[in-house]
């Protein structure tokens, strides 16, 4: 999505409606083509000026711990690792904290969207928020 709306309603109807990128039309050129080619690559992006906002209001009005069948096809591996996405963790810090190789990490993001049928990582920090398995960190 690219708009000159800068309204957090917008960003979580486009989120929850399966977009894999949120940008403000005042992004700088390469900012533009960095978030065309990260969807376009696989990868989710959101406007930095959103993303604070994002994650405190995911925190403040979050939907309360539920069960959810997804969480239970994921293996125990695969369940921390979603917990990883969802603190924002980047494979090659998921790779170090963990334990694992990249190429593993990758492997285990790929079930674990798979698996829950998200999209990307964006949908899966929403997934992870929603069922109260990660939180925004305290800054």
């Amino acid at each position: 999505v690219l708009t000159t709306f800068d309204l957090d309603e917008y960003v979580h109807a486009a989120l929850r409606a399966g977009a894999s990128g949120f940008l403000l039309k005042d992004a700088r050129p390469d900012e533009l083509l960095a978030g065309i080619r990260a969807v376009a690559g696989g990868d989710a992006v959101i406007a930095p000026a959103l993303t604070r906002r994002l994650l405190d209001e995911f925190a403040r009005y979050g939907s309360a711990p539920t069960d959810d069948p997804r969480v239970d096809r994921l293996t125990e591996r695969e369940r921390e690792i979603l917990v990883a996405i969802g603190r924002g963790w980047t494979n090659g810090e998921i790779a170090a904290r963990l334990v694992l190789s990249e190429s593993t990490v990758k492997t285990h993001v790929g079930r674990v969207l798979a698996k829950t049928g998200a999209r990307d990582r964006v949908q899966a920090v929403i997934f992870a928020y929603d069922l109260g398995l990660a939180r925004p960190s305290v800054r």
